[in-house]
């Protein structure tokens, strides 16, 4: 009877609030991320998840200054000597130490690994010498400007070396950091759970104890959601949902200038599927392009909220030209450089398109403007994550896909653009754009690099592998009773100081 007695009196106990529930973030992601691998992983929102997983050596504020995370600073010894100094008393989430070999481990691996996305990334790298526990030289090939802001994102996220070598190439199902939050289940489709890690070398700042993420393209979905209270944040809200975020009490919306931009890439020799009049003639490509009114698409499927534009990096960048402009829509011309071609409309183009509303909308409204101008463009529609693998297998003629943008110029174009580049789905090639790229690497001038990537942009802009569309904004819907949150150009949501009242 006693033991009755005390069990029921646990009972009341908990159910009377004696011990605190705990502290849940649910954030609701337009997109299911792809491998959970730092190594690996290629997809945007899967940079939000890792943001709450896994810390870098550095990471950028939101006036994109590089500062230190799991680094503590850094010198130049000279040009193709870096040494970085290491946070002690790190922690990874299965109780091994971050150290010097850690981060040797992980960057050695982004380098070898099969299949790897951080390779280009990180490929300026010829060795690395362990001076001490908290202390490792980069020599460099080269010079390479480009590398430090590689470091603030996934080629700067640090795994733990046990736990990747346990794992092998199923580390993305259970992924190790040392973040502030660790990985504790996934649901594809569904949602992705973390939990607290009590020994995080910066704990003070995390105010939750359990991070839900929880992806749906359905824009809609995922504002009645955040409306019903069934999400407390929601890392994008279309432009035509801002009013209704503005208008409801409990909620409040953060919109700030992005390095994102969307653009279609053009399979010019990727496999067989880039053996089309569209792949296959500068032209051809030409004509499409002024086929488009960007300025009117934007209008209609974003309220004229983002940019157009014709190039990789935003307005605010040093490294934005300005006499690189979007054409203005010229149907007739349009019909001229198919005549030019020796091409007979229509012609025949298919779109990949991934199955978010608003960019079904896109891909909706390219067809009937391209239609004017003599291509009959078909929508092909697919998950997000399908979309990347067809990406990559060259299963494309034309990919409608966006690119979250980076600090540093080198991350929106090198990689795109360069023979060989991970995220150059396409496979286009100029020895041209290769030579500017890689030169523009060489050197730390703001001038220099300007007068490089140039060739890059006169190059690019006469064979059109990428049309680029748009510059985005980040649109951010919260409830009111957050505070803490900071609103960083990359769009990442840091959970490092993010708080209820």
């Amino acid at each position: 009877m006693r033991l009755l007695f005390l069990g029921l009196f646990w009972v009341l106990w908990f159910a009377a609030g004696g011990m605190a529930q705990p502290r849940v973030l649910h954030v609701g992601l337009r997109e299911d991320p792809d491998l959970l691998d730092p190594t690996l992983e290629s997809s945007y929102v899967g940079r939000i998840v890792f943001a709450g997983m896994c810390d870098k050596l550095f990471d950028i504020d939101a006036k994109l200054n590089i500062v230190p995370q799991l680094a503590t600073g850094y010198e130049w010894r000279d040009a193709t000597h870096l040494v970085i100094h290491l946070r002690p008393g790190v922690m990874f989430q299965d109780g091994e130490k971050f150290d010097a070999d850690a981060l040797k481990y992980k960057l050695m691996r982004d380098l070898t690994a099969k299949g790897s996305m951080r390779r280009g990334e990180v490929n300026s790298i010829a060795s690395i010498d362990i001076i001490d526990p908290m202390t490792v030289r980069l020599n460099l090939q080269a010079p390479a400007a480009q590398l430090l802001a590689q470091l603030t994102d996934r080629a700067g996220i640090m795994i733990s070396p046990k736990a990747a070598e346990a794992a092998g190439d199923k580390f993305g199902l259970h992924p190790v950091c040392a973040g502030p939050f660790s990985f504790d289940r996934r649901v594809a489709q569904d949602r992705i759970v973390l939990k607290r890690f009590p020994a995080y070398w910066n704990a003070s700042s995390i105010h939750f104890d359990e991070m839900v993420y929880l992806p749906n393209p359905n824009s809609s979905v995922r504002l009645a959601n955040l409306q019903a209270g069934a999400l407390d944040l929601v890392e994008y809200i279309l432009p035509t949902d801002v009013p209704a975020v503005q208008k409801d009490p409990k909620l409040k919306v953060a919109i700030d200038d992005s390095l994102a931009y969307e653009g279609i890439t053009i399979n010019t020799d990727n496999g067989p599927a880039a053996k089309t009049t569209l792949g296959q003639n500068a032209l051809v490509r030409q004509a499409f392009e002024l086929a488009l009114d960007r300025a009117a698409l934007i209008q209609v499927v974003y309220n004229g909220m983002f940019t157009p534009t014709a190039q990789a990096n935003p307005p605010s960048s040093p490294f934005f030209f300005q006499d690189v402009q979007p054409p203005a829509r010229d149907v007739a011309k349009a019909k001229a450089l198919l005549r030019q071609a020796g091409v007979t409309p229509p012609v025949a183009v298919t779109l990949t398109i991934t199955n978010n509303p608003d960019i079904q909308q896109v891909g909706e409204v390219i067809q009937a403007m391209a239609g004017e101008a003599g291509f009959d463009v078909r929508l092909r529609v697919t998950e997000f994550a399908s979309s990347l693998q067809a990406g990559y297998a060259g299963d494309f003629q034309g990919y409608l896909i966006g690119w979250s943008g980076r600090a540093d110029p080198d991350g929106n174009m090198w990689q795109m653009l360069h023979t060989g580049g991970t995220f150059n789905y396409g496979h286009y090639s100029s020895p041209v754009v290769d030579q500017a790229l890689d030169d523009a690497r060489t050197v730390a001038d703001t001038d220099q690099r300007r007068a490089f990537y140039a060739k890059v942009w006169a190059q690019e802009r006469r064979d059109l592998p990428l049309i680029y569309l748009w510059t985005a904004k980040n649109i951010v819907g919260m409830k009111k009773t957050l505070t803490g949150f900071e609103q960083v150009p990359d769009g990442l949501i840091r959970l490092q100081g993010l708080a209820e009242q």
